[in-house]
């Protein structure tokens, strides 16, 4: 299954845009977002293309009324660490990494924001992954399920 991740947008909506015409393009059966998403009109944005929306916030996520809407409105939401497990990968996402959080090496993949850069590591046997930050351009990824695979797309 190929899932869009994507990560602080900070309400850049032609980006928002563009990345989701793309999703769709290629066939995204799911979008995750890494938080900083800074306003409900980004949320509306990516809700509006169907696609089922895993979400966390972000430290630029302080409007009620969006915390609301992604508790309502998202496939699975959480506001700090969201645990999913999608064709029998077990995947976090969280918006600031602590590498000391022990929490974090449960999983075999870690999807982050916060830094608004692009890396991928593997630390302790978890792969972690910045799609880079929308709000600098079309920096994203796409994380295919069955092959464990993470493709980055800069436009």
């Amino acid at each position: 299954m190929k899932i869009l991740v994507i990560s602080d947008s900070h309400g850049h909506l032609a980006n928002l845009k563009h990345v989701m015409e793309f999703g769709k393009k290629i066939g995204v059966r799911a979008v995750i977002h890494c938080g900083d998403w800074a306003d409900l009109t980004s949320f509306d944005v990516v809700l509006s293309y169907n696609i089922p929306i895993y979400s966390v916030l972000g430290n630029a996520d302080v409007d009620s009324n969006l915390e609301e809407a992604l508790r309502l409105e998202c496939k699975k939401y959480d506001p700090h660490l969201l645990k999913l497990k999608i064709d029998g990968r077990k995947i976090g996402v969280i918006h600031n990494v602590d590498f000391k959080d022990e929490r974090l090496y449960e999983f075999n993949i870690i999807f982050s924001g916060h830094l608004h850069s692009k890396e991928e590591k593997i630390v302790n046997w978890t792969k972690f992954v910045r799609p880079g930050a929308l709000i600098n351009g079309i920096n994203f990824a796409v994380y295919e399920t069955i092959t464990g695979e993470v493709e980055f797309v800069n436009e």
